[in-house]
């Protein structure tokens, strides 16, 4: 009797030490795929074009970079191109599991719900996403959003095109009241919208007299209407383009009829040597990083991370000094400087009107429902805090200055 009682005591002992070392590692590590030796991690990422597409090149470089930074061997990344936002997206995960990777990551705005999915099947695997919205509302241990404040970056190449502007009127090319930009955006998303206001506050802060129509797509990657959309606002009166949109459409319709380009994703100098200025990028490289060296070492990823200019996520590509008006260089790095310390802010509500009134407050759509509810105040101190209260951009203000010519503005 003495025996069995002695045999289930310590049973009993066994099974609480491997409880507390359960909690414990939970505890610890907060993460339940790591760590994971860096030998054996493997890397997996979904992209929804390829390399003709801007945007989707601009991720795959950096996953290449990061692979190569990191020491990575070839089998130990995967990457996945073509993959269309929907089920395409949990089934290219759910093989990508099944190749065994850690962690995953997707890059487009509509893969989000099916990552979501993916991340709620396979508890063992970190889902990482890009431009999405739902992470710090989902809650869930294994799904993550990141971007970056790109609106710094376009702000920063808006100045470039402001002063590009400044050029053609003092050369007498257009009068100040003709300083009227074009911008081809994707979709009427708070992502463009965030953008193509960002990069006007920027012209608009050197060149006052400035305008800007926008149009939309409703496509991230369509060459010929983007190109036909560029060729419109040429017609339309629009001196300079720039655009959020993923083909090499507008930048060759400026380069074929000469008008001034800001592009988005990388430089398309190669491409449009006589028309292109500038590029603002986000660099995914830093966050690749973090995200691959949290599961090596077992850490928390963030639900949300925001890039920003000091951590190297936001950049301009070089400039094209043939292009360019003379003092761009030395303006973008004042006002980087200045965006850097704090001592500006783009979205700085003294700067523009809405409907002839300053901004004093305004509810955003943060923690996104179906119904796009706005739910917290994001003006304050004297700007609108953009991707402060999440990654993913949430300013859909239509400021006074820029035309929408779509059906939908508000």
């Amino acid at each position: 009797m003495t025996k069995k009682i002695l045999s289930a005591v310590l049973a009993l002992l066994m099974i609480c030490s491997l409880m507390l070392l359960g909690v414990a590692c939970g505890n610890k590590n907060n993460n339940s795929t790591g760590p994971v030796s860096k030998d054996d991690i493997k890397v997996g990422f979904l992209f929804l074009h390829d390399e003709n597409s801007t945007y989707d090149k601009n991720f795959i470089d950096a996953a290449k970079a990061t692979q190569k930074a990191l020491g990575l061997r070839d089998d130990q990344v995967i990457l996945k191109t073509g993959i269309e936002e929907g089920d395409a997206c949990y089934e290219g995960a759910a093989d990508l599991v099944d190749q065994g990777c850690n962690v995953i990551f997707a890059d487009s705005f509509g893969h989000e719900d099916w990552m979501i999915k993916a991340a709620k099947e396979f508890k063992d695997v970190q889902f990482c996403h890009a431009t999405g919205t739902k992470a710090h509302t989902e809650k869930l241990a294994n799904f993550h959003n990141a971007f970056a404040s790109i609106y710094e970056g376009r702000y920063l190449a808006g100045i470039a095109a402001g002063l590009k502007l400044n050029e053609m009127i003092e050369s007498g090319k257009i009068t100040a009241e003709q300083a009227k930009m074009g911008y081809v955006g994707a979709f009427p998303y708070a992502e463009v919208i965030s953008g193509y206001t960002s990069f006007y506050l920027g012209a608009k802060s050197v060149c006052p007299t400035v305008t800007m129509d926008v149009n939309f797509t409703n496509s991230w990657f369509d060459v010929d209407t983007e190109r036909e959309m560029a060729n419109a606002l040429i017609d339309g009166g629009c001196v300079l383009i720039s655009q959020h949109a993923d083909s090499m459409g507008a930048p060759s319709a400026c380069e074929q009829k000469g008008v001034p380009n800001v592009s988005y994703n990388g430089s398309t100098q190669s491409a449009a040597p006589n028309t292109y200025i500038i590029s603002s990028k986000i660099n995914w490289q830093p966050y690749f990083e973090y995200m691959i060296n949290c599961v090596i070492k077992g850490e928390t990823i963030k639900d949300d991370w925001t890039g920003t200019l000091a951590t190297d996520s936001v950049q301009l590509t070089d400039l094209n000094t043939s292009v360019a008006a003379a003092g761009t260089a030395a303006a973008i790095e004042d006002a980087k400087t200045k965006l850097k310390n704090g001592t500006l802010h783009v979205f700085d509500t003294s700067t523009f009107t809405v409907n002839g009134q300053t901004l004093t407050e305004y509810k955003a759509d943060v923690d996104t429902d179906d119904k796009f509810t706005p739910d917290t105040n994001v003006v304050s101190d004297g700007y609108f805090h953009e991707s402060e209260k999440r990654s993913a951009p949430y300013f859909d203000v239509n400021i006074d200055g820029i035309n929408r010519l779509d059906k939908t503005a508000n």
